[in-house]
C-alpha cells in the first residue's frame, strides 16, 4: 500500500483500506473491458490495445458481468461489509484466511459471510 512519503494525495491509512479500494476498481475495469471487448465484437468504434501478461481468461458475457455490478451495487447499499467480501474474493483473489486476518476474524466467519452474500446476490439476479 502507499505511504504519506511516497504520495500524501494517494495514501491510505492501511493496507486493508487499499485493498478493499483496489477490489472495487478491478470490479470496474473487468465489467469496462468486457464491454468494450463486446462492443468491438458487433462492430463498435472502440479500439483494444493487447494487455502484455495480463489477460481476464475465458469470455465473460458483458450483460451478465454488467447485472453483476449492479447486483454488487445494490448489496453495497444493503450491507457493505458483504460486498467487500465479494470485492476481495471474487475480483482481487484474495482468500478466505487473507480477508479473515484483514479484518480480525476468523475463516469461518468469512466462509459464512461469502455464503451469505452469493445468497443475496443470486436472489438479485434472478430479479
Amino acid at each position: 500500500y502507499l505511504s504519506l512519503a511516497q504520495n500524501p494525495q494517494l495514501a491510505f491509512p492501511d493496507e486493508p483500506r487499499f485493498l478493499s479500494y483496489a477490489s472495487r476498481a478491478m470490479r470496474g475495469l473487468i465489467i469496462d473491458y468486457a464491454r468494450r471487448r463486446s462492443a468491438a465484437k458487433r462492430g463498435g468504434e472502440f479500439q483494444l490495445l493487447p494487455l502484455g501478461s495480463v489477460d481476464i481468461p475465458g469470455e465473460a458475457d458483458p450483460e451478465h458481468l454488467q447485472h453483476l455490478g449492479e447486483a454488487l451495487e445494490r448489496l453495497q447499499a444493503l450491507d457493505p461489509p458483504l460486498a467487500e467480501l465479494v470485492d476481495l474474493h471474487f475480483f482481487c483473489g484474495l482468500t478466505f484466511t487473507e480477508i479473515a486476518a484483514m479484518r480480525g476474524v476468523s475463516e469461518r466467519t468469512m466462509q459464512r459471510d461469502w455464503r451469505k452474500a452469493r445468497a443475496i446476490l443470486h436472489q438479485e439476479l434472478r430479479q
